[in-house]
């Protein structure tokens, strides 16, 4: 993942590469025109001058020969040759390979024609001049093109670098800051005054944020710590009068039927009650984890107290436990948390089913056999039970999650070769 200054900068980057890349073709274009044009002046002075000094000097038909000959000897690079009438000026450009230097290769001439008259003659003077090749110009401009390129982009990539350092210290500051909070520990956050406009009023929404869902997690756990607290007497009051009413002569069987299935539905009030509050105390972190827990025999134990239901359901327990699996935690929540993953098991499986449990160095697994997975989603939300029909009060697994972050650890589920597999992981 790429960080929003490293974007920014590839950005600038590449624009900074395609404004240089294209300015090569309009470098070379605007020096071959300087460059065409001052040799085109050159050669008309040369040619002006040497047509000058021909005519200044008034001399015969055959010194002007002699002369036209030597002149042709001594500047191979002009041409003087009688023509058979005046025409108007014209310019060119050639390549043409070096007779003077064959290893040179191919070079390019720019040469300009002009007419004129000398006692009478008309006389050709052809003027050529060599200009640089069109090929190193381009690797000319191309090679320090690319040196600027890279100074530039160098600059670029330091002036940001000690610019950004300062300029988003606050923007870094403030996500450390969010990414430390703890909505469980309701502990409040303080930004600095940044000096930036547009940080501080991100400052100042984040703590009106965080504090308006503070205040409605408080408002929330208040709620269902006191709900589940001041439930606890009717319901008990309930189950009382309850007793009674069938201990009570002379009582049917038909009143005694709707007596036991209100009995059995304030049962399962009562646990949910119980749940709710338990799950209210570990939010609001009324638990230390700082003894040292032995999962090893707390897991032994809880199978000894549940001996019984398990031999009633009938099933094949298969289990694996290293000894001395020793964690920092609470040994209260950590026998809560075997008991509901087990019951949890229990609960779902058939009479003769298999039920795995595996404790090692760094997690333990608890399995049993199912037929089709399920939504792992909702598994260990509250009430996220996935049967309807199910005895349980929705809330065993969301106590196990609520467990597991309060000890640092990792809960998870998967379907794996017809078996439910929950596990718990720790470092």
């Amino acid at each position: 993942m790429n960080k929003l200054l490293n974007k920014s900068m590839k950005a600038f980057v590449l624009y900074a590469g395609i404004v240089l890349a294209c300015s090569i073709p309009a470098y070379y274009a605007i020096i071959d025109f300087i460059w065409k044009h001052e040799l085109k002046e050159h050669n008309r002075i040369v040619s002006a001058t040497t047509r000058q000094n021909l005519q200044a000097l008034s001399l015969s038909d055959k010194e002007l020969a002699e002369s036209v000959a030597l002149w042709n000897k001594l500047h191979p690079e002009t041409q003087l040759q009688p023509a058979a009438a005046l025409r108007p000026d014209s310019t060119y450009n050639i390549y043409r390979k070096n007779k003077y230097i064959p290893a040179k290769g191919w070079d390019r001439f720019q040469g300009l024609v002009t007419y004129f008259t000398v006692n009478g003659k008309i006389l050709r003077l052809t003027q050529e001049t060599n200009i640089e090749e069109s090929y190193e110009t381009i690797i000319a401009i191309g090679g320090i093109t690319f040196i600027f390129f890279l100074i530039l982009s160098g600059g670029f990539i330091f002036i940001n670098r000690r610019i950004s350092k300062q300029l988003w210290l606050p923007f870094y500051n403030t996500l450390e800051r969010i990414a430390s909070f703890d909505l469980h520990k309701q502990n409040t956050i303080r930004f600095e005054n940044s000096g930036t406009e547009e940080f501080d009023m991100l400052h100042r929404c984040l703590e009106k944020l965080i504090a308006g869902n503070v205040a409605a997690y408080k408002q929330q756990k208040e709620f269902t710590h006191n709900a589940s607290h001041e439930l606890q007497t009717p319901l008990s009051i309930v189950k009382f009068k309850l007793d009674l009413l069938h201990q009570s002569k002379p009582v049917t069987d038909e009143q005694s039927g709707l007596i036991n299935e209100a009995h059995q539905s304030l049962s399962k009030v009562t646990r949910i009650n119980k749940n709710l509050l338990l799950l209210a105390k570990i939010e609001n972190s009324q638990f230390s984890v700082k003894e040292s827990v032995n999962l090893s025999a707390l897991l032994e134990n809880q199978l000894s107290l549940l001996e019984d239901f398990l031999e009633d359901k009938q099933l094949q327990v298969q289990k694996h436990i290293a000894p001395a699996i020793i964690l920092p935690g609470n040994k209260v929540l950590a026998e809560v948390m075997l008991t509901n993953l087990i019951m949890n098991a229990v609960r779902h499986s058939r009479p003769q089913d298999v039920l795995m449990l595996s404790l090692g160095e760094h997690q333990l697994e608890i399995s049993n056999t199912g037929a089709a997975p399920l939504d792992g989603e909702i598994l260990f939300r509250r009430f996220g039970s996935p049967s309807p029909n199910t005895t349980g009060t929705g809330l065993g697994l969301a106590i196990v999650r609520q467990i597991c972050h309060l000890h640092g650890w990792q809960e998870s589920y998967r379907f794996e070769n017809g078996f439910h597999v929950f596990t718990i992981a720790w470092s």
